[in-house]
């Protein structure tokens, strides 16, 4: 009988995660819509010390899985037809090369570097300004893609998000739902 009650709850939480996909997914068809996308899995934690920005090979960076997670996100947005005005990634090679994967064409925008580090921390304050300044100029009815890191979005959305995680919004910021591409 208890195996019978986990295969039920299993299968209830898979039509469950079914159901808040094809929602998230529909919402975005729609247009209109800010997505953030945390990158793709670069295992490990912060960055290494002799870090430079202009040196993917002074980062982490990802591995195989992040690869083809970054191009399963590319998938998610092509097989639905998602239509997207803009994608822009922090300048973090993790980040670019997320976005190189899935969508190919991008431009980097700094307000979505990481301030993680604590070379980086005094920048939160104002990136976080400069972004909200950015999408206030926004004038599109199409979807935009903003490529970042745990700390960004996590400030700017006050939510946790594993990586490649997908978060929709609308263009105030509400949050939608998200997907987990893992």
């Amino acid at each position: 009988m208890k195996k019978l009650i986990l295969i039920f709850s299993v299968l209830l939480l898979q039509l469950n995660y079914s159901f808040a996909n094809d929602k998230v997914i529909e919402s975005l068809k729609e247009g209109d819509k800010f997505i953030f996308i945390r990158h793709a899995l670069a295992p490990g934690n912060g960055d290494p010390a002799n870090f430079e920005l202009q040196n993917c090979s002074t980062q982490r960076n990802l591995n195989e899985i992040g690869i083809q997670q970054s191009k399963k996100i590319g998938l998610i947005f092509k097989k639905n037809e998602i239509k997207i005005d803009n994608i822009y990634s922090s300048e973090w090679c993790r980040c670019k090369d997320t976005a190189k994967y899935a969508f190919d064409d991008f431009e980097t925008f700094d307000a979505l570097n990481s301030f993680y580090d604590i070379k980086f921390s005094a920048n939160e304050n104002k990136q976080i300004k400069d972004f909200y300044e950015f999408i206030e100029s926004i004038d599109s009815k199409n979807n935009i893609v903003f490529v970042t890191h745990y700390v960004v979005i996590g400030a700017i959305l006050n939510i946790g998000t594993s990586s490649g995680e997908i978060v929709v919004t609308d263009k105030n910021l509400n949050i939608i739902g998200s997907i987990d591409t893992l």
